[in-house]
């Protein structure tokens, strides 16, 4: 979580139960702050919801091998050595499915 007034990391303090901003002293209860995993991806009582599966991803045309879906997230991995071309690793954007592709 950020402190609302310094806009720095706070930190958990979970003796005490609150999040602990050590640059500006901020203190805000531990049950407040940005929630992970729901599913309404919009602002609830003015805390911060994130959705936990928001696809940030660059997209491509790439047809998926298990649902012929055309379009497709992607991203570079380096699987191997450092001297090997990298791994791209693709997802559908329709069912999810992953598969890889080795330079």
């Amino acid at each position: 979580m950020f402190c609302p007034n310094c806009k720095r990391l706070m930190r958990p303090d979970r003796a005490r139960g609150v999040w602990h901003c050590p640059a500006c002293g901020t203190e805000v209860p531990l049950g407040r702050g940005v929630e992970v995993g729901t599913s309404t991806p919009h602002a609830r009582g003015g805390v911060a919801v994130v959705e936990s599966r928001v696809a940030t991803l660059p997209k491509t045309a790439e047809v998926c091998p298990k649902c012929g879906n055309g379009e497709a997230y992607w991203v570079l991995r380096q699987t191997r050595g450092s001297d090997e071309p990298e791994t791209r690793i693709f997802e559908c954007t329709k069912c999810g499915h992953k598969w890889r592709e080795y330079q």
